[in-house]
């Protein structure tokens, strides 16, 4: 499992656009991803999981990526949450 912590700097966090987004970011890949925020774990690819998960501006999460194309993944995924969130 690969994984990279991030802190939200998106005004509104988390919202429906950049989680839409990341939805399908997410989707590209065969692997698990997760976003996990207090001990809480939302799987990536399911839009009202992931915004259930309520990240607000300024908060930090963990993005996890398990399964045979991680390594691809979390580099993506990385770099969408520097340019999108």
């Amino acid at each position: 499992m690969k994984t990279f912590h991030y802190t939200i700097t998106d005004e509104v966090g988390i919202h429906a656009r950049p989680a839409g987004a990341l939805v399908k970011e997410a989707k590209k890949y065969e692997s698990a991803i997760r976003v996990v925020k207090g001990g809480k774990k939302a799987d990536a690819k399911k839009l009202m999981v992931l915004m259930g998960l309520g990240v607000k501006c300024g908060e930090e999460v963990t993005v996890e990526a398990e399964g045979p194309d991680e390594d691809a993944a979390i580099k993506e995924l990385e770099t969408f949450f520097n340019e999108n969130l």
